[in-house]
This record gives C-alpha cells, sequence and structure tokens, in this order.
C-alpha cells in the first residue's frame, strides 16, 4: 500500500485570485498538514521566472514533493493558432513536471466554444492535441493523465476510448471521484472501468441538494450538487481507495476541496479524512 496524499493548489484558489496567497505561501500552509505532497497549476503563475527559484527554495526547505503539475488547456477550438497555442500550455506543463520531479501531468480535453462546433469536430481536435502532447510527454519521460471533466471526458467510458484511440503509455487518467456525478455516473462503477488506467487522483466529494441552494451546480441532467469536505458527500471513497489499492495504485491521492467552508478549513478536514481511511486500509 504505497498510496500517498497531496493537496491540490485548487482547494485554496480563492486566496490566490483574491490576492492573499501566493504559491509560496500555498506550500507553507500545505506543509502544516496531512500531505505529503502538493499539486501546482498552471494558472497560478504571475511571474513564473521570478517566483521559480524561490518556490524552489521552499519545497526543498519543507521537503514537499510536487505530486503533479496541472496544464489547464482546451484543445477544442477550430483556430489553429489556438489549437497550437494550447499545445505548447501542455508542453509547458511538461517542462514544469520535469522541472519538479512530478511524474504526471493532469490534462483536459476541452469543451467547444458554442454549439455550433459538431461533436465529432471537437472530438477531433482533443484527439489531434493529445497525440501531439503525449508524444511530448513520452520524449521528457513524463505522464499525462486525462481529468474526467466535460462533454467530451466527462464519462469513464469517454476517458477510457480517448486513451486507446490515443495509444501511448504517456496517457492515462486523473480519476476526479466528484466529477462522475455531474454527467450522471456512479463514481463507484467508474473505477472499475478505469482499472490499470488510472494515473493520478482527485480527490472531492459532491452531495446532493436542492435547487437552488448556495453554490449548487447542475449536472448534465439538471440534478444540483454541492461541494463538501471528502466523505460528508455521496461519493463512496472508502470504497474507491480500496479499488485503487487492489488494483495496485501507487500513485498519489490528491485532495481538491471544493465545498463552502474556509477553504483552508475544509482543506485540512479533508485531508484528515483521507489520511485516515489510508491508515485504515494500511490495516487491512
Amino acid at each position: 500500500m504505497a498510496m500517498k496524499i497531496s493537496l491540490s493548489m485548487w482547494s485554496v484558489h480563492t486566496y490566490w485570485y483574491g490576492g492573499k496567497w501566493d504559491v509560496t505561501d500555498f506550500l507553507r500552509f500545505a506543509a502544516g498538514t496531512k500531505a505529503e505532497g502538493v499539486e501546482l497549476l498552471s494558472v497560478f503563475w504571475k511571474d513564473r521566472e521570478r517566483e521559480l527559484p524561490e518556490i524552489d527554495r521552499v519545497l526543498d526547505e519543507l521537503g514537499l514533493q510536487v505530486a503533479c503539475f496541472c496544464a489547464c488547456n482546451n484543445f477544442v477550438s477550430a483556430d489553429a493558432a489556438e489549437r497550437d497555442a494550447q499545445l505548447r500550455e501542455v508542453k509547458e506543463a511538461v517542462d514544469m513536471a520535469v522541472h519538479f520531479g512530478a511524474p504526471v501531468v493532469r490534462v483536459f480535453s476541452g469543451d467547444r466554444p458554442d454549439e455550433t462546433m459538431p461533436v465529432d469536430e471537437g472530438m477531433g481536435y482533443v484527439l489531434e492535441g493529445l497525440k501531439a502532447a503525449t508524444a511530448y510527454a513520452e520524449e521528457k519521460g513524463k505522464v499525462l493523465c486525462l481529468e474526467n471533466h466535460g462533454l467530451f471526458a466527462g464519462r469513464s467510458d469517454q476517458v477510457l476510448a480517448i486513451i486507446r484511440e490515443v495509444g501511448s503509455p504517456a496517457l492515462l487518467s486523473t480519476f476526479d471521484t466528484g466529477n462522475f456525478l455531474l454527467v450522471g455516473e456512479e463514481p463507484s462503477a467508474a473505477v472499475q472501468e478505469l482499472r490499470g488506467r488510472i494515473g493520478h487522483v482527485h480527490v472531492k466529494d459532491f452531495l446532493r441538494t436542492e435547487p437552488g441552494a448556495e453554490g449548487a451546480m447542475n449536472a448534465l441532467d439538471g440534478t444540483p450538487y454541492v461541494g463538501r469536505i471528502a466523505g460528508e458527500g455521496d461519493v463512496d471513497l472508502p470504497y474507491i481507495f480500496r479499488e485503487l489499492a487492489a488494483s495496485g495504485y501507487d500513485g498519489w491521492l490528491t485532495v481538491e476541496f471544493e465545498g463552502l467552508e474556509e477553504p483552508a478549513e475544509g482543506s485540512v478536514k479533508a485531508l484528515d479524512y483521507v489520511h485516515e481511511q489510508v491508515e485504515l486500509l494500511k490495516r487491512e
């Protein structure tokens, strides 16, 4: 049982967008929790060349590993120049993973600019982008992990089909435990569908709620969900963790808190819960 726990900076993104925290503030916070590593995202750079040496220094000082570096790409564009820019986004994320020693890079498929674009056309752009990106990742010794998110890769069967079509050992799944609910799929079924294809895990929990509730987001079928602290929602996380362990998964469990609580408080509670579950697995 070698799964380790990390915290995604997305869990506290409101602090960054509100000007309260920079990346090093996040790192110092994470070091005081049950997290052994962190997930960093490309969107949180302000001045990468200036920030990077200090981030390196603080990571070393705190003894934190970078579990994953996240690209924030969208390959679905009819504009070839824009698709090239999105490919550069992923390649730069791969370079950052190399720099930080992170094993994997989270990638997205993307979303249509509007409903006039045929789905088949959009999927063509996704496959084109991921094939080029995985070739670069292979060259650099890194693995891209496609998050289940959006129209083209929301369900586990879609993620699996894309992985098979790309046909590269450098493309696996970022298994987001919560996002499956938003496309009407049970996460416990999805973990079986993607067994052996999971390279990274986002631990997220959602709870079905009432229409119009604070923070509610609608699934594709209109069902409203709200983000919760891990273990307090509808996702059967203990089952998923057991299935991951049984399949031989030895990667990171990255907490991505999206609840209504104060982000720092919610993140700590979510990390404590995941740590407790991992410790229980070790004793089984």
